[in-house]
């Protein structure tokens, strides 16, 4: 009799910032390797925690379809999440850094390597997928996105944009109403999370702001308070949703004018600390205007807000982790799950899977041309875009 072939051994971890929906995706890797017949296994703390020794076999601490169902619309990332950046390849310290990987992969016996993350993630696996193909490993790895910022390239969106879009509109909706409640004038300004690019921002277009101020345009700071003051001739009060990377004339981070000395930058170079800005230009405004103003930060609310969790947000998540599974085990390597979209209305999309090295560590901007020509702004195409990845907004945003 024949034996039987051995049981695959994959590898999970979670990286980057948390969202809604990650867990989704690691439910899905999971319910994906139950399928597969193959054991899976945590990284606690991302690669970071993996490589220091810290793990979880998921098949216990996950039993049945009960715990996954739970896992699914449990919000941020379950297994815990690090910052850690790999060396670059032609690093001196990069061939002793990834002989011990590659030695600890491969005495756990490791069939497969899945993360679930974003740009940063995706360098991760390009790199230990590089690396793995150079020594001839036979380890498979496999990128599942994951980002709020949705601003992955070789991807129509990302699993938590979705729900982080709901809770954005959601959000300025409520904060424009309440700031309209007085018989004076007033301007807010509602700083939504995106460094380099205003998808997320661009999503409080389901909202009606006044103004919506993205990364990808520079800001104009006197053309921005001339508009603001044309619009307070007609209205009480004007509601400007804007990106936490919005740039000055000068192309520099208007948050640099606000950030604190200090600061420092994280393992990938960015800034530690990136907000501010609309405090920068709600003073400027109340200076130059002589109005109430108010700066409303949505901080880490907005990234893990499951009360506003998308139901298409949550299936693709899951989807894509399965079928991350599903690929690793098929033989492909050095790559990222992805989605192409297939219609609007209905919505449609279709999965598949794209070179994680075109990937890694690039950004997708919004389109020029989905944005108006002031710059202050998005069109009815980015609305087109955003609208069926928040799934059914509060009815709040209706109002009368």
């Amino acid at each position: 009799m024949a034996a039987s072939p051995a049981k695959k051994r994959i590898l999970v971890g979670q990286s980057g910032g948390p969202t809604a929906a990650i867990n989704s995706s690691l439910a899905g890797v999971v319910a994906g390797a139950r399928e597969a017949g193959a054991e899976i296994v945590g990284m606690r703390y991302g690669i970071q925690g993996y490589l220091a020794g810290r793990t979880v076999a998921l098949g216990e601490a996950l039993p049945d379809d009960d715990a996954l169902a739970l896992l699914r619309r449990t919000p941020s990332s379950w297994l815990g999440s690090c910052r850690f950046k790999l060396p670059a390849l032609d690093a001196p310290e990069a061939e002793g850094f990834f002989a011990d990987a590659f030695a600890k992969l491969e005495a756990d016996g490791f069939d497969a390597v899945l993360y679930i993350g974003g740009n940063d993630s995706m360098d991760t696996i390009a790199k230990l997928g590089a690396w793995g193909a150079r020594m001839g490993s036979p380890i498979r790895f496999i990128g599942v996105p994951k980002t709020i910022d949705d601003d992955l390239v070789g991807i129509d969106h990302t699993p938590g944009y979705g729900s982080a879009a709901c809770f954005v509109a959601t959000a300025v909706s409520e904060v424009a109403r309440d700031a309209d409640v007085y018989d004076l004038k007033s301007v807010t300004f509602v700083e939504i999370m995106g460094r380099d690019a205003g998808w997320l921002a661009g999503s409080a277009c389901l909202a009606g702001p006044d103004l919506v101020l993205l990364p990808e345009v520079t800001l104009d700071e006197d053309a921005l308070i001339e508009r603001i003051s044309v619009l307070l001739e007609h209205q009480n009060t004007v509601a400007v949703a804007m990106s936490e990377g919005v740039r000055g004339a000068d192309g520099h981070l208007i948050a640099e004018k606000t950030v604190a000395a200090g600061t420092g930058v994280d393992e990938f170079g960015h800034l530690a600390q990136l907000s501010g800005p609309s405090r920068y230009l709600a003073g400027v405004a109340k200076a130059r205007l002589g109005v109430k103003t108010r700066a409303v930060e949505l901080s880490t609310l907005q990234r893990c807000a499951s009360h506003c969790a998308s139901e298409v947000d949550l299936d693709e998540a899951f989807e894509l982790g399965r079928r991350g599974v599903s690929a690793a085990l098929a033989g492909e390597s050095v790559r990222m799950c992805t989605l192409t979209r297939t219609g609007d209305e209905p919505y449609a999309a279709e999965y598949g899977t794209v070179d994680v090295l075109e990937v890694a560590n690039k950004v997708k901007p919004v389109p020029r041309e989905w944005i108006c020509a002031d710059g202050m702004g998005v069109t009815d195409d980015f609305r087109r875009y955003v609208a069926p990845l928040a799934g059914t907004l509060p009815q709040q945003l209706k109002g009368l």
